[in-house]
């Protein structure tokens, strides 16, 4: 039953694009096919890189957890659904702190800046992540396993919903005003991560959240006040502010600040 996970996501993704086209949040900025294909090729080359490092590198290490039972899940006796449900809370909390480091580093930022870049933001944005920060991410990852003490089918599980939930923040999918108001009581929608990619620092440095907003409203990260019609999507330090070709993207982290 592997192909179940990844049919639904591609389902997810079709049905996203589908609403996006029918209801946008925002304005492109950018003709959508040209962009979407120069995400999807950024994706293709971090996609595999971190495949061949996660299977590596991660993958091993959940089965070592679990064989040898490290980890904070592995200390506690809990029904299989409620270890299931507070695994899922843990790694979601812990990459809540990746992403920020991600801002605040100056390594980290210099990859995760092509991120933002993306002067659009769509369900394609989802997959625009620079191979190097993604092979960074490993380590963050390894910890996160060693720490909770998921098991490789729970890590699997885990991947696969913050994929789709990654994939629908990004969307640019207008959801009605009662219906995001609802949803956001408990995961990020497209009109609060719109915020976070916002080329105005104080909107950047709010909503870090990838799944439940539940970590922003506990660390007063969370910021919803913001009218996407104030927005600007784009990096804060983007001193050029236009859209990057494929090949500029890939090379950017590696040279002086454009």
């Amino acid at each position: 039953m592997r192909w179940l996970g990844p049919a639904l996501i591609a389902a997810a993704a079709a049905a996203l694009i589908v609403m996006e086209r029918r209801r946008p949040l925002r304005r492109a900025t950018e003709p959508r096919n040209r962009r979407d294909l120069r995400n999807l090729a950024i994706a293709a080359v971090a996609g595999v890189t971190v495949h061949l490092l996660e299977q590596r590198v991660v993958e091993p290490l959940a089965a070592r957890a679990a064989e040898r039972r490290w980890g904070l899940l592995n200390r506690l006796a809990l029904p299989r659904w409620a270890r299931a449900a507070l695994g899922f809370a843990l790694m979601d909390y812990t990459l809540y702190f990746w992403h920020i480091l991600t801002h605040k580093v100056p390594l980290l930022w210099r990859f995760h800046r092509v991120h933002h870049l993306d002067r659009d933001l769509s369900a394609t944005t989802a997959l625009h992540f620079h191979f190097g920060e993604l092979a960074l991410s490993v380590p963050w990852r390894a910890f996160q396993v060693l720490l909770t003490g998921v098991t490789p089918a729970e890590l699997r599980l885990w991947q696969q919903a913050t994929l789709v939930s990654i994939l629908f923040h990004h969307s640019n999918w207008g959801l009605s005003r009662g219906l995001d108001r609802a949803l956001t009581r408990f995961v990020v929608t497209p009109r609060l991560h719109g915020i976070h990619h916002s080329m105005a620092s104080a909107h950047t440095s709010s909503n870090w959240s990838s799944g439940l907003t539940l970590w922003d409203r506990l660390h007063g990260t969370y910021r919803g006040d913001v009218p996407q019609r104030a927005i600007t999507i784009g990096a804060p330090d983007d001193r050029r502010r236009r859209p990057r070709p494929l090949d500029e993207a890939l090379v950017l982290p590696f040279r002086a600040r454009r």
